[in-house]
């Protein structure tokens, strides 16, 4: 898998360098190369970024700002001629804090650093564990594994970066997306309806072009998402 890198630096010639190291790495691809951060917030939004290669002191908004207001997945290293920066990088939870002038070795350790921490998130992250029998999931909750029955649940709720689990006796809350939720989920049992929305096909009341009942809960059918779900939900009528 490739990994989407982003430079931000005022300084050409530094980010020319971090242009060539890049190019040397089969698994890294150059997504964009900017010289302040209102450039940069322009290019996240457009591209699917992970790694971020971000000089510290920019006119404008500096680095530690603009690190401080993207999205925590993205990770960041910090690249600056200034080392009194490194305690603020690392606060920041920064991969690597590179300083100038950077070594292509000095770089690789750097990407070293990120792979490794990608796979032990990956290891270890809060994400939902697959039983064989695949009738029910595990996820972590309030400091520990509870577990999911696929036929107890009603509906499953986006909200920010968590997840509410809707079963027929409680709510579960985890620190998880939606669509990590919904990839372990039968198909067949369960219809997204919304970004935000998920529902069990056994627990469905009665619905309408724009929303579906279960309970006292009335959940959207996004216009994304209508055609699919009103097709569904007429299927099961046949």
């Amino acid at each position: 898998m490739m990994i989407n890198c982003l430079i931000v630096d005022d300084e050409p010639v530094a980010r020319e360098i971090l242009e060539e190291f890049i190019g040397k790495e089969k698994k890294l691809k150059l997504a964009g190369s900017c010289k302040n951060a209102l450039d940069a917030f322009e290019t996240i939004s457009a591209e699917s970024i992970d790694l971020i290669f971000l000089d510290i002191n920019m006119p404008g908004i500096n680095g530690l700002s603009f690190a401080r207001s993207i999205n925590k997945n993205i990770k960041v290293i910090f690249t600056t001629a200034y080392r009194e920066y490194a305690v603020d990088g690392f606060d920041l939870q920064a991969v690597d804090y590179l300083l100038k002038p950077i070594s292509y070795e000095r770089f690789r350790q750097a990407i070293d650093k990120y792979l490794d921490e990608t796979q032990t998130i990956e290891r270890h992250s809060n994400k939902v564990v697959v039983e064989e029998k695949n009738d029910f999931i595990f996820v972590r909750s309030d400091r520990k594994m509870i577990k999911i029955v696929f036929s107890q649940i009603r509906y499953i709720e986006s909200i920010g970066d968590y997840v509410k689990i809707h079963l027929d006796d409680k709510t579960v809350v985890t620190r998880e997306t939606i669509s990590n939720i919904e990839a372990q989920l039968p198909q067949k049992d369960f219809i997204r309806t919304h970004r935000s929305f998920i529902v069990s096909f056994r627990a469905i009341d009665s619905f309408t072009n724009e929303y579906i009942e279960t309970g006292k809960h009335q959940i959207p059918i996004s216009r994304s998402y209508k055609n699919d779900v009103l097709g569904r939900l007429d299927s099961e009528n046949r």
